[in-house]
C-alpha cells in the first residue's frame, strides 16, 4: 500500500531524486487545491448566483461575481506566496542513535513580494508544524527534525511546503527533496565497563615511576594552584556557571589508554561493542585523558581535542557500512 502511494506521488507530483545546491521553485512544481474553507465558499456563490437568477437581482449579479473575482484572485496570491523561492540545505550536525537528527534549511526570497505563513516539515510526518516568513530580499532558516534508530549516514525525508495565505481558501504546496545527510553515532553503553588503562598506576593513584603525572580533570578546589587550570575544559561550559575545572596530578605512572575493538569480548552483539567504544571514547575526552583508538583497519594515535574524538565518532558510526563519503 505504501509503495503504492509513493508510486502515485511520484507520477502526480514529479518526485525525482536528490536535488545538490539551490533550487528554485518554478511556477509547475506548486500545485494548488481549495480548501474546507474554500469549498465552503464556493458553495455559498453557488447560492447566491441561484437567488440573484431566480429573483433576477442586478445586485446580486453583481455581489456574486465580485465575490468570485476575489476568490480567483486569491487563488493566484496563493500560488505565487511559494513560487520562485529558492531553497538551499543548511547544515546537519553529528547525533547519537535515539536522538532527533536535525536538519538546518534555508529559504530565499529574491522578489519584491514578501511571503508569509510558509509552512514546513517531512512528508513522511503528516501536516507541516514549522512556519516561516521570507521578507522581500531577505533570507529565513528552518531547523526540521526526524528521530533516528540506527547508527550511519542518514538522508533528508522529502520536505513538503504548504500555504494558505492570504484568505486560506486555497492551499498551495510544493516538494523538495535537499542533497543532505546527518552522520549518526552509536548510542553510547549505559554502566559501560571502566575504561581499558594498562600500566605500573596502581588503585590508590601510586606507582613505581614519576612524582608528578597527569591523571585526569576534577571540579577545582580551594587551594588548586591557578596554573593547573584546564583552560580548554573550561572553554566548553557554560560561561554562566562559573565551574571550574583543574588538571589532577598523582604519584606514579600514567596508565596508558589504548581503545581496541579487537580486545572486546567477540560473543558481545556487534551494535553493542560499538556502543561500548563509543561510551569510552566520551569517557576519555571527559576526563581528558589521551588515547589511541583501534578499530579494524583504522588506527589513530594517541591523542586528545575534538578532532580526534570526531575521527574515533566516525570510524564507529561507518564501521561494516560500504560508503564512507
Amino acid at each position: 500500500m505504501a509503495a503504492a502511494k509513493r508510486a502515485r506521488d511520484r507520477w502526480l507530483f514529479q518526485l525525482g531524486p536528490r536535488e545538490p545546491g539551490e533550487v528554485l521553485l518554478v511556477m509547475r512544481r506548486v500545485f494548488i487545491l481549495p480548501t474546507r474553507a474554500g469549498l465552503a465558499f464556493c458553495g455559498l456563490l453557488l447560492i447566491m448566483l441561484i437567488g440573484a437568477v431566480n429573483y433576477n437581482l442586478g445586485l446580486g449579479f453583481a455581489l456574486t461575481f465580485f465575490t468570485g473575482a476575489c476568490a480567483v484572485a486569491d487563488m493566484v496570491m496563493t500560488a505565487r506566496n511559494l513560487g520562485l523561492l529558492r531553497l538551499a540545505p543548511g547544515r546537519a550536525q553529528p547525533v547519537f542513535a535515539g536522538e532527533e537528527a536535525q536538519f538546518e534549511l534555508h529559504l530565499h526570497n529574491p522578489g519584491r513580494r514578501d511571503r508569509y505563513a510558509v509552512w514546513l516539515g517531512f512528508q513522511e510526518q503528516g501536516a507541516p508544524r514549522h512556519v516561516a516568513d521570507v521578507l522581500a530580499g531577505a533570507s529565513a532558516s528552518v531547523v526540521l527534525a526526524t528521530p533516528t534508530t540506527r547508527r550511519g549516514w542518514l538522508a533528508a525525508p522529502r520536505v513538503r511546503l504548504f500555504t494558505r495565505f492570504p484568505l486560506g481558501l486555497f492551499g498551495a504546496w510544493s516538494y523538495w527533496l535537499p542533497d543532505l545527510k546527518v552522520l549518526v553515532y552509536p548510542f553510547p553503553e549505559y554502566d559501560a565497563p571502566p575504561l581499558p588503562t594498562s600500566g605500573a598506576a596502581s588503585e590508590d593513584g601510586h606507582g613505581q615511576v614519576g612524582l608528578d603525572n597527569f591523571a585526569g580533570i576534577r571540579s577545582y578546589q580551594p587551594g588548586d594552584p591557578m596554573r593547573h587550570l584546564a583552560w580548554r575544559q573550561i572553554a566548553r561550559l557554560d560561561p554562566a556557571s562559573g565551574q571550574l575545572l583543574t588538571k589532577h596530578f598523582e604519584g606514579g605512572a600514567v596508565a596508558e589508554l589504548s581503545l581496541d575493538f579487537d580486545q572486546l569480548p567477540p560473543s558481545l552483539d556487534l551494535e553493542l561493542r560499538l556502543s561500548r567504544m563509543t561510551r569510552w571514547v566520551l569517557e576519555a575526552e571527559q576526563r581528558a585523558l589521551p588515547y589511541a583508538f583501534r578499530l579494524g583497519q583504522q588506527h589513530f594515535p594517541s591523542a586528545l581535542g575534538e578532532a580526534h574524538r570526531a575521527a574515533c565518532l566516525r570510524a564507529l558510526a561507518l564501521y561494516g557500512s560500504e560508503g564512507t563519503a
